[in-house]
């Protein structure tokens, strides 16, 4: 394994499955089995989930609810797709640690950078939920802003498509996929990857970017063996 220390973003949609709305429990468990395969070859693991499933911020403030409580909500839905997960893991004897920005003591221990690498370097997963706290910004900027803090190797996006296409290749049947591209040409390409804040976060940091359809069951294995799947952003 290239990689000491991981950290995957999970988008929350992938967490619904075959449904539009909630959680899969199947789904759930089939990403729990593909993280405690992770665990396996000693990869110190934080996770990132978005909340899109349940709840999306901005696509209600679109429509007339106040942004601010609208991001809030967004961000009590990361928290319930992280105890979820952590359910489906501790099913499996994975020892795991949900931390969230978001005071809620009864499900999550307070997000504290230093307690959260000494949680992984015990073995623990780490699923960071709740976001950054703070409105105004998306669950990917949470995730970068966390990989950073953590001095994650590298961030893995892990989403319904396998890899970063030229056009979205559910709509457009000519995307090209790309194998390997730079920060600069998923900013003026304007792909829709990640936020423009996350992208320009990992440029400025040097934090590469795998890009991966996580619910094949041997992908994200494969991309930590250094096989050419997905794609790699650096």
């Amino acid at each position: 394994m290239s990689y000491k220390r991981i950290l995957l973003k999970l988008s929350g949609e992938v967490l619904a499955g075959s449904r539009k709305y909630g959680i899969d429990p199947l789904v759930a468990n089939k990403i729990a089995k593909i993280i405690k395969k992770v665990k396996k070859t000693n990869v110190e693991l934080a996770i990132v989930i978005g909340g899109g499933n349940i709840f999306r911020g901005i696509s209600v403030s679109a429509k007339g609810m106040d942004r601010v409580a609208a991001d809030y909500l967004g961000m009590l839905a990361t928290v319930m797709n992280s105890v979820a997960l952590q359910s489906e893991l501790e099913k499996m004897n994975c020892d795991t640690r949900v931390m969230s920005a978001l005071s809620i003591t009864q499900l999550a221990e307070p997000y504290i950078r230093r307690r959260a690498t000494r949680h992984l370097e015990k073995g623990r997963v780490v699923i960071c939920a709740g976001g950054t706290g703070n409105p105004y910004f998306t669950t990917d900027t949470a995730a970068v802003l966390r990989a950073i803090e953590i001095n994650a190797d590298i961030i893995i996006k892990g989403t319904k498509v396998d890899g970063v296409y030229t056009a979205d290749p559910f709509i457009d049947k000519t995307a090209k996929k790309y194998n390997s591209i730079s920060y600069k040409e998923v900013i003026d390409k304007e792909l829709k990857v990640m936020d423009l804040t996350a992208i320009t976060l990992c440029k400025e940091n040097n934090l590469p970017i795998g890009v991966l359809r996580i619910i094949n069951e041997n992908s994200l294995i494969n991309f930590l063996d250094g096989k050419s799947i997905g794609t790699t952003i650096s």
